[in-house]
């Protein structure tokens, strides 16, 4: 599963992606348009396209020949702390191109309502 280095990368990609994160979120904010989550959409959409882009050049053999530890600090250390929409967004295309069209339609389905509902409980609970 990795090492004491595989760790450390994932913590200082994680922590460097959440400070990315933290600072777009009061960016777009700074911007007044306070009723639509505008900063966690773009936050969202530039982690998949991060991951994407890094999955689509390092993920097969004929590609870049990047050391694991450069992938995993990158794709799950700062796409991770800034979004883990974006591991979810390259799960669900990599399940497209499979063409697991049912599978990938259950897991949007289900991660979006089971995610909503279970925010909803958690809220509800904690009052």
């Amino acid at each position: 599963m990795g090492g004491v280095v595989t760790y450390f990368w994932v913590a200082v990609g994680g922590g460097l992606g959440s400070m990315a994160r933290f600072w777009m979120t009061g960016w777009a904010a700074g911007l007044g348009f306070s009723r639509f989550p505008w900063g966690t959409l773009l936050i969202n959409v530039l982690g998949s396209l991060l991951i994407g882009a890094v999955a689509g050049l390092t993920l097969t053999p004929a590609r870049l020949g990047w050391h694991p530890d450069a992938r995993i600090f990158l794709m799950v250390g700062v796409c991770g702390g800034f979004t883990t929409f974006s591991a979810f967004s390259l799960q669900v295309v990599e399940m497209i191109q499979l063409r697991d069209l049912g599978p990938a339609f259950g897991y949007v389905a289900g991660s979006v309502l089971l995610c909503l509902g279970a925010t909803w409980a958690g809220m509800l609970l904690a009052r």
